[in-house]
């Protein structure tokens, strides 16, 4: 076992231990300290309150307990489950059921994932209480940040935070987006000062629901206050990359507002308006400043340039964010990359206690305080599949072995009992008794450009419906592959499509396969029409049309590389540089969708 030794010792020297936020820094790094030298212990104490908290429950009572709240009594009666297999109860909460079927604790809302069910955002139940304990993780970043970028107290953080649409579920419980969820809390809303927690973005912007305004609002202010900012960032890697995007689109109009000291008129929020007048003061030399960075062709390296204090970049760049890293180092000259948090819609799961490595080697060391964590282990090579009937013996949070893949399973206090998650983990080495992890992958998702997570069925099922457009052309589609083209921002689904045209003098036209586009877009699960729709997080699907025999040519490259050409099947996603390269050599014509596919936030049936 790699077991590392602690290292959470503050910064010799930085500020007197008489100051109040060392004071509090040294408390959050001694909690780190305790919960990781006793992770079984503390596990054994986390699924013992939530088996008496919620002993009378529906779901526990279904399978016998009698009120037992040891781990082995547990994993023997209650069984692994999906969210398929939780649905009907979470309907019937959503329906206004209000009897304890999961929690004994009432539901005050839903967290709806980013992962889908039936073309549907999940819907993750959640309890009052669930708050505080994840704003018990966000308390223990910046202590941990601090020990290695000290200083971060004497200046501000740009950050483009934005809330999403919300529902109300038939029982009247409203149904939202975790961090939306956070950013409209009272927590959050009404947070205490704290010098290592102040952002240029008023709250007023980043809870205006109107993304035009709000990114305005927040970027505005983080060019008037930009000899302030000390770290620029946004949740995810793909939103900063919107927002530098953005500035590229509107900065013209920006130094207009700082030159003048005059709002843009687009900004009609009312509460927006009032806190900009206390911000905004005619300031004609830095507005001559950003016209001189930004009207000319060379963007590389704008973020020091305009932020030239900034000493990293806030954003998830791990799984699927991966893919932006080389335009971040573009933008920012190298600025580093840390990722200090894992966590979900499901549960917060914890954070990373190196933040400076570089994104490749991040990795996350799970708090055993903020759920009850299992593991099936998983082999990259022969996965098991996964039945009732012979389920596998999950192996518990101390006892992982390091080199091993593992599936993440979870159970809340909010009430989800040994649920996958579908997080795919590889265990890198121990803190103290906790293992640390690198996130592998979410499974099952074939393409992601933003927060929306497309699998292989659902990417079939776009086709199938797409193709039904050819019938009346005697043509139909070959083989397919599919590729998340992150270069335009915001990046956007390539569809490879080969043909059988039976007829070339009756083939599809260009209209048809624009059409053909946006049938596969109003295929989509609703988080991918969400990000086309209002959150402008994706851009228009393109098809690709490639010459025939493209992939027989893909196949011969794969075994000319090893492949069994019994085993061989076509991708149905690429990444691999050559691979594309052979794809777009080979295209004879490029078709987007003509038009946003439908969206709105009401749930479909």
């Amino acid at each position: 076992m790699a077991v590392e030794s602690a290292v959470l010792t503050p910064v010799a020297a930085t500020t007197p231990v008489a100051n109040p936020e060392s004071e509090k820094h040294a408390k959050a790094l001694q909690f780190i300290e305790d919960m990781t030298k006793n992770c079984g212990a503390v596990q054994e104490r986390v699924i013992g309150e939530i088996l008496s908290r919620n002993a009378n429950t529906e779901y526990l009572q279904r399978f016998q307990l009698n009120g037992a709240t040891d781990r082995d009594t547990y994993k023997a009666k209650v069984p692994i489950v999906k969210y398929e297999d939780l649905q009907p109860d979470i309907q019937r909460i959503a329906n206004g059921d209000r009897s304890p079927i999961l929690s004994s604790h009432p539901i005050s809302e839903f967290l709806t994932s980013s992962g889908t069910s039936a073309g549907e955002r999940k819907l993750m139940p959640t309890i009052a209480d669930e708050m505080d304990r994840r704003q018990l993780l966000y308390s223990l970043l910046m202590p941990v940040m601090n020990l290695y970028v000290p200083g971060l107290d004497k200046g501000k953080g740009l950050y483009f935070l934005f809330i999403k649409a919300e529902t109300k579920t038939p029982g009247g419980i409203v149904a939202r987006p975790v961090l939306t969820s956070y950013y409209k809390s009272e927590q959050f809303k009404k947070r205490p000062h704290d010098p290592f927690l102040v952002y240029t973005s008023p709250n007023e912007a980043i809870l205006c629901a109107d993304s035009f305004q709000s990114m305005y609002t927040q970027m505005l202010c983080g060019l008037i206050m930009r000899e302030e900012v000390l770290r620029v960032g946004a949740v995810f890697a793909s939103g900063l990359l919107r927002a530098i995007k953005f500035l590229q689109l509107n900065w013209k109009q920006l130094a207009d507002d700082i030159s003048s000291g005059i709002l843009n008129p687009r900004i009609t929020d009312s509460s927006i308006k009032e806190c900009m007048s206390k911000i905004l003061k005619p300031n004609p030399e830095l507005a001559q400043f950003i016209t001189k960075e930004c009207e000319g062709e060379n963007w590389a390296s704008i973020i020091p340039r305009i932020w030239p204090n900034t000493k990293y970049l806030d954003v998830i760049v791990t799984g699927a964010m991966a893919q932006y890293i080389p335009t971040l180092d573009y933008y920012s000259g190298g600025l580093p990359l840390p990722c200090t948090m894992y966590a979900s819609s499901e549960c917060y799961f914890g954070l990373n206690l190196k933040p400076m490595t570089k994104p490749s080697e991040t990795c996350y060391t799970i708090m055993p305080n903020m759920g009850y964590f299992e593991f099936i282990p998983h082999d990259p090579v022969n996965p098991m599949p996964l039945s009732r009937d012979s389920p596998p013996r999950l192996v518990d949070l101390a006892d992982l072995e390091v080199g091993k893949e593992y599936e993440l399973v979870i159970s809340t206090y909010s009430g989800l009992c040994r649920y996958r998650v579908g997080d795919i983990l590889l265990v890198t080495g121990f803190y103290n008794s906790a293992p640390q992890f690198k996130f592998i992958r979410r499974k099952n998702v074939l393409l992601s450009i933003d927060a929306d997570k497309t699998d292989e069925s659902e990417l079939q099922k776009a086709i199938e419906n797409a193709s039904e457009l050819l019938n009346e052309f005697d043509t139909r589609v070959v083989e397919y592959t599919s590729h998340g083209d992150t270069k335009t921002i915001p990046g956007h689904y390539v569809i490879y499509w080969e043909l059988h045209v039976k007829d070339p003098e009756n083939a599809p036209t260009h209209e048809v396969l624009n059409k053909c586009c946006l049938v596969m877009e109003e295929s989509m699960n609703s988080v991918y029409r969400q990000g086309r729709v209002a959150d402008n997080s994706i851009g228009p699907l393109e098809i690709r049309v490639v010459k025939n025999g493209t992939f027989e040519e893909l196949m011969d490259y794969a075994i000319s590389r090893g492949a069994s050409i019994n085993q061989y099947k076509p991708p149905r996603c690429v990444n691999f540089a050559p691979i594309l390269e052979l794809l777009d050599a080979r295209v004879v014509s490029a078709h987007f969708s003509p038009s946003a596919p439908h969206w709105t936030p009401e749930r479909r049936g």
